[in-house]
């Protein structure tokens, strides 16, 4: 038996491993388990890396990655080249309920970056208490967004995704679409702590994949989540899916920052004032450039 099927989920992964790499390939072309091959990764002796990242789960995710991103949010990119090689901040807006973005945005470093690169994410701290979740984001590399893992992250040279909208961004109302909420400090500490540039980034598409018409807060509370959201597709046959909207991401120029990581607050908040301003300014020209939400 391989060393992957080591549970329940591993074993399973093990029998549908043929079948679902021909179908998987069929669908998005033969290069993703080549450019897979040309990424540089420190493996130990179980053959993961120290965050948890599996090669053999990461192809497959990245080949349903891809799927979304080629075929169902069929997703144009702008200024991928503007990316640096080495440690690197992608910071973007979040939106679209259901964290799909990420996901596309992560194809895209690896389907559109030369040389093509594994994003890393922060992921919410309450991720790591669900079952089979944790183990998921694990085997994918994705870590939790506490500051020690992600300084680690940037000094082995990473690109790191970081959403400073977080659980606010997702959770917005379909009146407030792009239209930024409140971004956090933390990863304005980080790029200065670790020298690393900021990529700005603004995805447009994703804020009508699911029409939210409220977020019911107290329920949210008592289920100990982030949000709970109202979204009337749901109720339909089909609703769970999002809607296949056309993506549309933007990256900026990168952005670096001097200074002194532990400054007061309203230094840091003016410094990220300028990374949220940009990215505002992106998706406001995203959204006027695009002729249809679909296509």
């Amino acid at each position: 038996m391989s060393r992957f099927a080591t549970g329940p989920g591993e074993a399973l992964l093990e029998r549908l491993r043929a079948p679902l790499h021909d179908a998987l390939l069929r669908l998005v072309g033969g290069d993703v388990a080549g450019r897979l091959a040309e990424v540089r990764l420190t493996l130990g002796a179980g053959g993961v890396d120290p965050f948890g990242l599996d090669p053999e789960w990461a192809k497959y995710v990245l080949f349903f990655a891809a799927l979304l991103r080629r075929r169902y949010f069929r997703a144009d990119v702008f200024g991928i080249e503007r990316v640096p090689e080495g440690r690197v901040l992608l910071v973007s807006n979040h939106s679209g309920q259901f964290p799909f973005d990420g996901a596309v945005l992560g194809a895209t470093m690896f389907l559109d970056a030369t040389p093509p690169r594994i994003v890393r994410a922060m992921v919410e701290k309450w991720v790591a208490s669900l079952p089979f979740v944790s183990l998921f984001f694990s085997r994918m590399g994705q870590v939790v967004g506490v500051p020690a893992n992600a300084k680690r992250l940037l000094e082995q040279g990473e690109a790191l995704l970081v959403f400073p909208e977080g659980s606010r961004g997702i959770s917005k109302p379909f009146e407030q679409r792009y239209r930024l909420t409140e971004f956090g400090l933390g990863f304005m500490r980080l790029a200065m702590e670790t020298s690393a540039p900021i990529v700005p980034i603004a995805i447009v598409g994703a804020e009508e994949q699911y029409v939210s018409v409220a977020n019911v807060e107290p329920l949210a509370a008592l289920l100990g989540i982030p949000a709970f959201p109202i979204i009337p597709q749901l109720l339909f046959p089909g609703g769970l899916l999002p809607l296949p909207t056309k993506y549309r991401i933007y990256f900026g120029e990168p952005m670096t920052f001097d200074g002194d990581a532990d400054d007061d607050d309203a230094v840091i908040e003016e410094k990220v004032r300028m990374v949220k301003q940009t990215i505002q300014s992106m998706l406001v020209a995203g959204v006027q450039a695009r002729q249809h939400v679909f296509w």
